[in-house]
């Protein structure tokens, strides 16, 4: 069984096609880059994987389960662009209840031990509303994991980080893919995403124009795919 599978999916905006045709799987244990431009479909296409928005046509399933269903999204880890973090709550605050609503049996013991992983133990107690971007981001982080999800959706995850926070991101990466997780992320910093990626896809125009093992040139030459496939 794939971890994720995306058949024939469409999405429209009035009547734009932001997605065409867009059918691929990824196994478990994999971790996939998703690439492509501003504008190409790739949060679009992390939202529907997500569950916070359904597609026109076509059918995308996690884990075997409709993206949508809630108890599919309790074994799902989600770091996007709006963060979703309360603002007039506390660190700790955010990640009790974090935790309450995907089941754990002690969130409060949950909370402390990825502020702790994410360097923000010292401000648990601090309003969330007056941390910088890159605070924020790492309690984001600390969302995604805390439930330890099968799967994890990440739009953009490096970013706001600075070099010492994104190699946190990337050894939590790690961890999680030796522990047989799968990884879909989508990414301008291709760098720090192919030392992670065993697959990539690239999205132009909202059509999967690639999707494979991730090409040996991209190691060297982290823009090939954009130049081989990016018109497609």
């Amino acid at each position: 069984m794939s971890a994720i599978a995306v058949d024939d999916v469409w999405k429209y905006f009035g009547d734009f096609p932001a997605l065409r045709q867009i059918t691929f799987s990824v196994n478990p244990g994999a971790c996939i880059a998703i690439l492509g431009r501003n504008g190409a479909g790739k949060t679009t296409l992390l939202r529907i994987l997500a569950g916070l928005s359904r597609p026109a046509k076509g059918k995308v399933t996690v884990l075997g389960q409709d993206a949508r269903d809630s108890a599919t999204r309790r074994h799902v880890g989600v770091l996007g662009h709006g963060i979703a973090i309360y603002d007039e709550l506390s660190a700790l605050e955010n990640l009790v209840l974090f935790g309450r609503i995907f089941g754990l049996k002690d969130p409060r013991r949950s909370a402390m031990e990825w502020l702790e992983r994410t360097g923000l133990a010292h401000v648990r107690d601090g309003l969330v509303r007056e941390f910088s971007r890159g605070m924020r981001q790492r309690l984001a982080v600390a969302r995604a994991f805390l439930h330890d999800p099968e799967v994890l959706l990440l739009d953009e995850p490096f970013t706001a980080l600075d070099d010492r926070a994104i190699a946190l991101l990337q050894n939590l990466l790690r961890e999680m893919l030796a522990r047989g997780r799968t990884i879909l992320m989508s990414t301008h910093q291709l760098r720090e995403a192919l030392e992670l990626a065993t697959h990539v896809g690239l999205i132009s125009r909202g059509r999967l124009a690639f999707h494979g093992e991730r090409p040996p040139e991209m190691l060297t030459d982290p823009s090939w795919l954009y130049r081989t496939y990016g018109e497609a």
